[in-house]
């Protein structure tokens, strides 16, 4: 699912990083003069966002995924990058102010371990925090492609994210920071959104097969592919003029306090 490429990334949900990127830095309290990682920084996001408060010297990043490294290398050449999971953080202890990660806490494979991992390379009085669609919701984008995947085909309700990702609710996410040990955990929302010229703009990078929806919309023969394109526009009422978006994200934050 991510190792297509940087482009189609951003055409995807990309196109909501920067801003979304900018809602978490704030809520985690991240000031000039601190140091910070992002953790599955993607193509680089939230690492740009980062770098510009705070300077390349002073932001870290790492993913899983060759591509995305590659491209945040390009777009950054001044900040350290490295391919590394989130189970296994490649920093000594007490290493950052502030360990972020964007949209990533459902695809770690074993998310409580990653969290830990976070936690140990967060300085006492650091910040852990993380950004998760609203998946059930009011991401707009996934939740009505979802709907129209199910609809036309029953048995996509397992791969709907609103349905199978099991972090992508302020309860959960609470709970998740709370069992990692973290103090002072708090879940927001934040709402961003994202333009589109027409619907082609928004439907052509899920042929690429980037994420989930990518990856289920790429695998159906042509047929059913239309036929999913053609009720997606119909949910969102929208065609060959420019449009909006919006989508729903719970930031949530906590503190290292040992």
């Amino acid at each position: 699912m991510f190792q297509a490429s940087a482009d189609a990334y951003d055409r995807h949900v990309g196109r909501y990083s920067h801003a979304l990127a900018r809602a978490l830095i704030d809520a985690a309290g991240v000031r000039p003069g601190q140091q910070a990682l992002d953790v599955g920084c993607g193509p680089g996001g939230l690492t740009s966002e980062l770098a510009a408060r705070l300077g390349p010297e002073g932001v870290a990043a790492v993913d899983p995924s060759t591509p995305f490294v590659d491209a945040c290398r390009r777009r950054l050449p001044d900040v350290r990058v490295e391919i590394a999971a989130a189970e296994a953080l490649p920093f000594p202890d007490d290493a950052f102010d502030a360990v972020l990660s964007q949209l990533v806490v459902n695809f770690i494979s074993d998310p409580p371990a990653g969290l830990r991992e976070m936690r140990r390379v967060a300085r006492p009085g650091g910040t852990v925090a993380a950004a998760v669609w609203d998946y059930a919701g009011e991401m707009t984008l996934l939740r009505r492609f979802w709907d129209a995947a199910v609809a036309l085909d029953p048995s996509a309700r397992d791969r709907d994210e609103g349905m199978c990702m099991p972090y992508c609710t302020e309860e959960a996410l609470h709970e998740l920071w709370s069992e990692a040990g973290l103090a002072g955990i708090r879940v927001s929302a934040a709402t961003v959104a994202a333009d589109y010229q027409d619907f082609d703009e928004l439907w052509q990078p899920l042929e690429s097969g980037v994420g989930p929806s990518g990856a289920y919309a790429s695998s159906l023969p042509p047929e059913r592919r239309r036929a999913l394109a053609a009720e997606l526009r119909r949910r969102l009422g929208v065609g060959d003029q420019p449009f909006r978006l919006s989508a729903r994200a719970w930031i949530v934050t906590g503190t290292e306090s040992s």
